[in-house]
């Protein structure tokens, strides 16, 4: 009998690990027999795969794995007012057995998705093979691209490559990183060679054959740094080197069109906002969300510039929780309060890099305070330092282009200026995620030892209006800090070096935060014991019936108490 598959979202519900698929005759809905049945079908598949990258809602955006990682790093606390699941996450702690459900379900639906595409692709008549090749590259990106954040997250993971509800064991890294190393392999063979600027304009935020090979080299560089690895051995056979890494991103870097922009700060949405004065004094003008932004290797789509449009029915609420609460500050819009920066990032940071006062805002900086009604402690909030990140945050501007700085009846969110949305703090956010940037191409293949390996560091750096340095491995690690600072990169790089536990011991302790009202010193201890990974949710261990096991250092010791 022919097996039904729900429709959910475009076109199908993602199922979890251990669930059944119903298998009783309606004709009503998409199913095996009927689907796809053609390429635009295929498509509308293809959408629904991605689309789990932007899927998981409030409260359960606290465990997306972009917000996971900036807590989980040095650079942020875990902020908010009573969002003790967000403060135990940057303790490495748990608050209860279940906390990182919804991510785990999230990416096996997605790697369903994936899988039922990757089986189907041969179900239609396709006009071309051209088509039918980009799409199936496409969905073995989107499958290694989910099975990769899992990896990074749980580590040990059962490998599903295909379409089931087996009762499967956790796979090893290595088995793992194989498969994802294949699939990311299949997806540069795949997608078609052409330069981002050639791309229409539908399918903005699907791979390319450029992101699967930048992507190619984040994880080789993941996989070999921390498993002490020199290659990744292929499930059909063979392996992934460091030098095929090389020529993958040096291919990227030559022929994709991607660059980088001449500012820097252009890359983030508050340039768009010309009545900040930061904005202003500075000359900024936002790159936006199109072909112009060359220097944007993969993007979580939210705007509805892209997929087709699809995407404008998502809310960017990682932006939504990491925003700076309630207390109004031109340009920046209310939120959460959820991961607020740690002082050092910024006292460390030097005053000549451009980077800083790009990235970072104090409160009470006079630049940032100009012309806005100010900044005060929340009574509520905890953690508060005075720090917030600019990148991904709420971005305000006037209607009408009336400077009215103190009358905010006259602002409106950005996302809502730009693409006609109701108005509404906590659903009208839709800037895209930035996952990888040109500029890591660039560090990644000078880090790998590129013959260009100089070339790359320098215009990085000069880009910034900073002269050159040697490249050494110490000199990358902190142009990478100020590079790629609050965009979930740091902590995987602190894992991959072997630095996590030096760098949260060292630069998370008596940090001078406002808890509540109240002037409080906080520190936070890296747990070795957990080598760095997440606990797997109880419930898939009992659905398993004991054939997961729970990863190290997440017993009783683990629960969150403060």
């Amino acid at each position: 009998m022919k097996k039904i598959y729900l429709v959910a979202l475009v076109v199908f519900a993602g199922l979890t690990s251990c669930s059944n698929f119903l298998d009783t005759v309606n004709k009503t809905q998409k199913n095996t027999e009927n689907f796809p049945a053609n390429e635009t079908d295929m498509y509308a598949a293809l959408i629904g795969a991605y689309s789990n990258q932007i899927a998981l809602r409030q409260p359960e955006t606290k465990q997306d794995f972009f917000l996971i990682s900036e807590l989980m790093s040095d650079d942020r606390l875990g902020g908010g007012e009573s969002d003790r699941d967000t403060q135990a996450t940057n303790a490495f702690m748990r608050l209860n057995d279940d906390q990182y459900l919804a991510p785990w379900k999230n990416y096996y639906a997605g790697i369903f998705r994936a899988n039922f595409l990757i089986e189907s692709i041969d179900n239609i008549k396709w006009k071309n093979n051209i088509d039918r090749d980009k799409t199936l590259g496409r969905a073995y990106y989107i499958r290694a691209y989910y099975y990769f954040e899992l990896c990074r997250l749980f580590e040990r993971v059962p490998l599903r490559t295909k379409v089931g509800s087996e009762n499967l064991p956790q796979a090893s890294p290595e088995q793992l990183y194989g498969q994802i190393a294949s699939d990311l392999k299949k997806a540069i063979e795949l997608i078609p060679n052409i330069r981002y600027q050639d791309m229409p304009k539908t399918e903005l935020g699907l791979a390319t054959k450029w992101a699967a090979e930048a992507l190619m080299g984040r994880m080789f560089l993941f996989y070999t740094g921390y498993y002490k690895k020199n290659e990744i051995s292929l499930p059909e056979g063979g392996s992934v080197t460091k030098a095929n890494a090389i020529v993958w991103l040096e291919d990227c870097i030559k022929n994709s069109g991607h660059g980088l922009i001449s500012d820097y700060r252009n890359l983030w949405s508050y340039a768009y906002c010309k009545y900040y004065g930061y904005t202003k004094s500075n000359n900024l003008k936002w790159i936006g969300e199109t072909v112009d932004n060359i220097e944007a290797v993969y993007l979580r789509k939210y705007s509805a510039l892209g997929n087709g449009g699809i995407a404008s029915s998502y809310d960017n609420n990682v932006c939504l929780m990491l925003s700076h609460g309630k207390q109004y500050q031109v340009p920046f819009g209310y939120g959460n309060g959820i991961g607020t920066v740690n002082p050092k990032l910024y006292s460390d940071w030097p005053d000549n890099d451009i980077r800083k006062k790009g990235t970072v805002y104090y409160a009470y900086d006079p630049e940032e305070i100009a012309g806005c009604s100010g900044y005060k402690y929340t009574a509520q909030a905890y953690q508060e330092t005075g720090y917030w990140s600019k990148k991904y945050t709420p971005i305000n501007v006037y209607k009408n282009g009336q400077v009215t700085p103190t009358n905010t009846a006259n602002m409106v969110n950005m996302s809502v200026e730009l693409y006609g949305r109701l108005s509404s703090y906590q659903q009208d956010n839709s800037v895209d995620l930035m996952i990888l940037r040109f500029s890591d191409v660039l560090l990644m293949a000078a880090e790998l030892g590129a013959a260009n390996a100089q070339t790359y560091f320098d215009n990085v750096r000069a880009r910034v209006h900073l002269p050159s340095l040697p490249v050494t491995l110490e000199n990358l690690k902190v142009e990478r800090r100020w590079e790629f600072a609050n965009e979930a990169i740091r902590y995987w790089d602190l894992m991959r070096w072997g630095d996590v536990e030096t760098a949260i011991n060292n630069n998370m302790k008596n940090i001078p935060i406002i808890q509540v009202g109240t002037a409080k010193t906080l520190t936070i201890k890296f747990r070795p014991e957990t080598r760095g990974f997440l606990p797997i949710p109880l419930t898939e261990i009992n659905l398993s019936n004991g054939v997961l096991t729970q990863n190290p250092g997440w017993g009783p010791e683990s629960l969150f108490t403060e």
